[in-house]
């Protein structure tokens, strides 16, 4: 089939491809034109979304809209988890919490979170689900243990949905604060119950807000766009440091420990703050990069957590015979525990829950006792390591799935 072509445009072409020839002059021209190609379909795409958002301002000021139907019109960006990996950003070994929406039922209220005060509401931003908190509203994660729950080193992560400045569709603040109460019926406030609290987005400006310690504040700016964007935090015993896109933008030597957390709206006539993919997890950054960078992985891992968890100490099936490629994991050990004669170690053998406990319990146990054999022929002092079969009894991931049979099989090196 024939398709009919602008003369005017082949001639051009023709012209242009004759006059360059095929070598590299052709090829650099070729090269620039794609560039100036690309960089003008992104600038066309930003305007396009651009346009879309304000369009939804406006039907929800004007009243042509109401506030869900402007925000599913609204194009939805993914946000990266991993983007803080740039940075000394690490997640915690151990996750305590997570919840990635999915699962989730629009309109209802989110089935991981307990409400302390206002509204929340399961909603799509760009068909993405998400949590709207409003009304001056306050959330925390639904977590069985009464009062405190955060340990001595943890990270957090989330993202949230930043509009635009005063004049785009309303004020949509978000708070995180970290309580120091014991009591998740109290609604924390800056000063008098919590640790440490960070506002996003002050009053619809680029700015951001701290208060930490009974009043002592700061604050940071970032020129972000609209869109989702992405928050870490790591709290070290004292230490706690928060990253913003992937860029460190608080560092902060000493805050008192914290005891549970929660998100809120800090003023009433705030809309539209969104907030997902929401991970606490056990374990934190090093105290000190310079430290961390010099430390081998068991040294890092004991100093951050006060043990050693490792999937790669392998066995043959059934048995209790060590794999030869599990020497080299073990041998880290070894130099640990040389390099520091007086810690002991209890070792932990853990399995899934593939076969019964008759098996497994006793399994686990041959296996930490092979590990602590294997340690002592390294040159390691038998009186400073203990061997303990832990079987299937407490797991760390879901044996449903083979990914998480395959985190449950496992040892630990519990420091004592």
């Amino acid at each position: 089939m024939n398709y009919p072509m602008n003369k005017n445009l082949l001639m051009i072409a023709v012209v242009l491809l004759m006059s360059l020839g095929t070598g590299a002059s052709a090829q650099g021209w070729l090269g620039g034109l794609k560039e100036r190609a690309v960089q003008k379909v992104k600038e066309k795409v930003e305007n396009k979304v651009e346009e879309e958002v304000n369009e939804a301002a406006d039907k929800v000021i004007n009243g042509e809209a109401s506030e869900s139907e402007a925000t599913d019109a609204v194009p939805a960006e993914e946000v990266d988890p991993t983007a803080a990996t740039s940075t000394d950003f690490k997640r915690g070994d151990v996750v305590m919490f997570e919840d990635d929406m999915k699962g989730e039922t629009v309109g209802e209220f989110p089935s991981k979170w307990d409400l302390l005060e206002g509204s929340a509401e399961v909603k799509t931003l760009g068909g993405v689900k998400a949590i709207e908190v409003t009304n001056n509203g306050s959330i925390t994660p639904l977590i069985e243990e009464e009062g405190a729950y955060l340990p001595e080193e943890f990270t957090l992560e989330y993202d949230f949905y930043y509009w635009n400045q005063k004049e785009d569709i309303g004020l949509n603040d978000l708070k995180l604060v970290f309580a120091v109460s014991a009591d998740r019926s109290e609604n924390p406030d800056y000063y008098n119950s919590s640790a440490f609290s960070l506002v996003h987005g002050v009053c619809g400006e680029y700015k951001h807000d701290y208060h930490y310690n009974e009043g002592k504040s700061g604050s940071f700016e970032h020129e972000f766009k609209k869109g989702w964007h992405h928050v870490a935090v790591s709290f070290n015993k004292r230490a706690l440091k928060v990253y913003f896109d992937g860029k460190r933008v608080v560092n902060l030597p000493r805050v008192v420990q914290p005891t549970w957390f929660c998100f809120q709206v800090p003023f009433e006539y705030h809309d539209l703050t969104f907030v997902r993919n929401v991970v606490l997890a056990k374990g934190a950054v090093a105290l000190y990069e310079r430290n961390a960078q010099s430390m081998t992985a068991v040294e890092r891992a004991i100093a951050e957590t006060g043990k050693f968890v490792t999937n790669n100490i392998l066995f043959d099936t059934g048995k209790a015979t060590l794999k030869p490629e599990s020497l080299g994991e073990i041998q880290k050990v070894a130099d640990y525990m040389k390099k520091n004669p007086s810690v002991r170690f209890e070792v932990q053998g853990h399995t899934d829950n593939q076969g019964s406990d008759k098996v497994n319990d006793p399994l686990s146990q041959k296996r930490a006792e092979a590990i602590v054999a294997a340690l002592v022929s390294m040159g390691c002092d038998e009186f400073n390591l203990r061997a303990v079969g832990k079987g299937s009894h407490e797991p760390v991931a879901d044996n449903k799935t083979d990914a998480g049979r395959a985190q449950n099989r496992r040892v630990e090196f519990i420091r004592k």
